[in-house]
């Protein structure tokens, strides 16, 4: 019997010892989110079914009806997915070890290098940081938060490479890694030399594509309506549910749509669900985005279409600006315009003082505001 054993514990060193431990034992590691709320916490210890947890000063505790996990497992990483409700994301030991060594080998990591880890660990872009410094036998930095002053720190007592999303890139110095992995949401339209664009998820073990470039030993295909597949030892073996969405060829179909470019690198558009469909036009939301994102003053932008009875939908732009003077509509439809067809310009405008995230730093759009200028 192998058990699945929760880690309730801030992201630190302890952290990373107590995880060695599960593994030599046999066991598999389910990291918990240190910042949810304690009705939250007890849904995805229901949802996860784990058979003991650990606390923060290192003692353990038996829970009933816990489930097995298979020999091999190493990770589960809970997810939302789409859906919003916990999902557990059931990581082999094959499967992050081969995703550690492919990125490692792209980036060129050595045992001279510095992991640090400044993203939680429950997620898969915090947890992928600490495999990768495991896998190289590097110096490693855990962090139990965000810090810009904690980061940067660490930038100066040696660390050189980490992963952020595009929420914490802004707020970094960048020149001060030699590698910074950017994931979770779009990326800015234009960044620093030192950011490597990837793209991945908790399925397939965090980012599998580099700069539109799939790793070593993973495949990328597009099927026949554009959806992204992927294949490869990095996928998850199953939810934590049983369900196992990889069909008998190995292929693990994404959600997500795109198209390769004419020198073979992937271009992602986004969720199918995103797709704004405006008067039978097709507006991705992440293209919007990126154009508003360049305006001198608009520091954040989050863009999704909302049911509209003559257009279908309109397109429907959150922003936040970064001084006290007026930004009307018709001023960012112009600014739109400029780089993209008119149906792409947002019919509405929502100010607001910041956009709400999920803790992996997505937008959490159950919270954006209805308030329009």
């Amino acid at each position: 019997m192998y058990r699945l054993v929760a880690l309730d514990m801030p992201g630190d060193s302890l952290f990373v010892d107590a995880m060695k431990r599960i593994w030599d034992a046999g066991d598999a590691v389910f990291p918990i989110d240190q910042r949810f709320p304690k009705p939250a916490r007890e849904e995805l210890l229901r949802e996860i079914a784990p058979s003991a947890i650990i606390d923060a000063l290192g003692n353990e505790s038996k829970i009933n009806g816990g489930r097995e996990v298979e020999q091999g497992d190493a990770l589960v990483i809970a997810t939302s997915g789409s859906s919003g409700s916990p999902k557990g994301v059931v990581h082999t030991h094959v499967g992050i070890a081969a995703s550690a060594a492919a990125s490692n080998r792209r980036l060129g990591t050595t045992s001279d290098d510095h992991w640090l880890a400044c993203l939680p660990l429950s997620h898969v872009g915090g947890m992928a940081v600490v495999l990768r410094a495991l896998d190289a036998k590097c110096s490693l930095t855990v962090q139990p938060l965000f810090d810009v002053a904690m980061v940067e720190d660490a930038a100066r007592r040696g660390a050189n490479m980490t992963s952020l999303v595009a929420t914490t890139l802004r707020q970094v110095d960048a020149s001060l890694f030699r590698t910074i992995l950017l994931g979770g949401a779009a990326a800015p339209e234009h960044v620093p030399t030192s950011v490597v664009v990837t793209y991945g998820m908790t399925e397939s073990g965090g980012g599998v594509v580099y700069d539109g470039r799939p790793l070593d030993g993973v495949e990328i295909r597009l099927a026949s309506d554009g959806e992204i597949q992927i294949k490869g030892l990095i996928l998850f073996r199953q939810y934590r549910d049983g369900t196992r969405p990889i069909d008998s060829g190995g292929w693990f179909s994404t959600g997500d749509l795109g198209e390769f470019a004419k020198d073979g690198r992937l271009i992602v558009h986004g969720r199918r669900g995103d797709l704004i469909i405006t008067g039978g036009e097709n507006v991705w939301p992440q293209q919007v985005e990126a154009i508003l994102g360049l305006h001198p003053r608009i520091d954040e932008v989050v863009v999704r279409g909302i049911p509209d009875a003559r257009w279908g939908q309109q397109v429907v732009a959150w922003i936040t600006i970064n001084d006290d003077s007026e930004l009307s509509l018709p001023e960012i439809r112009d600014w739109v315009k400029q780089s993209l067809p008119a149906h792409c310009a947002p019919k509405l405008v929502h100010v607001v003082d910041s956009i709400p995230r999920t803790t992996n730093g997505k937008t959490d759009f159950k919270r954006l505001p209805f308030g329009n200028i």
